[in-house]
């Protein structure tokens, strides 16, 4: 494929994301719907703060597809449409999105049909109109075809131990079942074997790193943790929010903000979330091969590891309750690491300062650049008691190395 394209409409090297109201595209509209649609489903893991964004590929793929066949700058994901001459971009858009997310989210049908039937009010009728409708029908049925078969909620069966074993991962407080064990198993979008990025393993139970990620987590992840500072208290709880929803409230003003055209948007969400949901599988895929076990577990069976340094209390608790999947390597990291890794490409630097809201916290974070947003994110698992930092650094680094991936070798310039 095509190296990536820098995106000429960028000049400077900063981003500042407002936190208000902005205005929409049929691209940003119908992202916000879908991930509003996956959350509200019943569909397998499509409400889970990663889940959803995997549901939400789907859609931004089949619009791309649908877009480009119309725009025709940018190389098509895997499949190849016709559109005719003057055809809706608008049209294709909302065609490819509804199409895609009646398969995927049957039980929503009667919400999504009055969104369809609204946002296509809103485009004059005519032959231009029609022709788009043609084109996002085609490529959402050449998606679905495409993913037939891929996994997505299978039903994948784990086994795990009902004590504590060391080292190993058991159900966590309040759990009563691991979480979507079929994402580490699924077909990925951009590469063939969800563990083509698979992480070292966790560090030996002897180490001193063990003994220096259980320590600092115990200390600074505990609920009534005493040296855990306010301020990393409320950076804790901000990233506790549903992730895919506050990403895409972030690639939604993105868009805005940049003056994206239709076209350049649906090609930057086809990206980021294609990242989104490789990323996930790879990391789902290592959490559950290596099924390492949470700070929860750990740390109120210290001792049982054979290492005098990891001291137990049977008391510790996180700071709020941990998600029901094994521990390393970290879903946020991944997650965070392959949007930063996008936007570090896309934009063509580094350096750009942006602005993250969270409706946990009702705050709104800055940072000046990407490499502080990341690094925030991996602190906070921390912070909460999620995750250790060997974990946190590994998922990060899987995230950039998935995202990387996407960005060199699909979505590249016609020649």
């Amino acid at each position: 494929m095509n190296g990536v394209k820098r995106i000429a409409i960028v000049a400077t090297f900063s981003l500042l994301i407002a936190t208000g109201t902005t205005a929409q595209n049929a691209v940003t509209q119908w992202n916000s719907i879908a991930i509003s649609e996956a959350r509200s489903s019943a569909a397998p893991g499509s409400a889970t703060p990663g889940g959803a964004g995997v549901y939400v590929a789907y859609v931004q793929l089949a619009v791309y597809n649908a877009v480009n066949a119309i725009d025709g700058r940018f190389e098509p994901y895997k499949y190849s449409l016709t559109a005719p001459a003057g055809a809706s971009e608008d049209a294709a858009a909302i065609e490819a999105a509804y199409r895609t997310l009646r398969h995927l989210l049957p039980d929503r049908a009667m919400s999504l049909d009055a969104a369809y039937s609204s946002a296509l009010a809103a485009i004059p009728d005519g032959p231009d109109k029609t022709d788009g409708q043609a084109v996002g029908l085609a490529s959402a049925n050449a998606l679905i075809a495409l993913r037939a078969g891929d996994g997505l909620g299978a039903n994948v069966p784990y086994s795990f131990p009902s004590t504590p074993v060391p080292g190993v991962w058991i159900l966590t407080p309040g759990a009563t079942a691991p979480q979507t064990p079929w994402l580490g198993q699924m077909r990925p979008f951009t590469f063939d074997d969800p563990a083509q990025f698979l992480p070292e393993p966790p560090p030996s139970l002897f180490s001193q790193t063990w003994v220096d990620d259980y320590n600092q987590v115990k200390a600074l992840g505990a609920i009534n943790s005493t040296v855990r500072t306010p301020k990393q208290t409320e950076i804790a709880l901000f990233w506790t929010e549903h992730t895919t929803a506050q990403y895409g409230r972030l690639l939604r003003r993105t868009a805005t903000d940049f003056n994206l055209s239709l076209a350049d948007t649906a090609r930057l969400f086809a990206m980021a979330y294609v990242a989104h949901a490789d990323s996930l599988i790879g990391c789902y895929n290592a959490k559950y091969i290596y099924s390492f076990w949470r700070p929860v577990t750990a740390i109120r069976n210290g001792g049982i590891d054979g290492n005098p340094d990891t001291i137990a209390d049977p008391h510790w608790a996180p700071l709020t309750a941990t998600p029901p999947h094994p521990e390393y390597p970290s879903a946020h990291s991944c997650l965070t690491g392959s949007l930063a890794e996008i936007f570090k490409i896309y934009f063509g630097t580094p350096n750009l300062r942006i602005s993250i809201d969270s409706t946990v916290t009702g705050t709104t974070h800055e940072y000046k650049n990407l490499h502080e947003w990341q690094t925030e994110v991996e602190l906070a698992r921390i912070y909460v008691g999620f995750h250790y930092h060997s974990s946190v650094v590994q998922g990060g680094l899987l995230g950039r190395k998935v995202a990387h991936s996407v960005m060199h070798n699909y979505f590249g310039p016609v020649n």
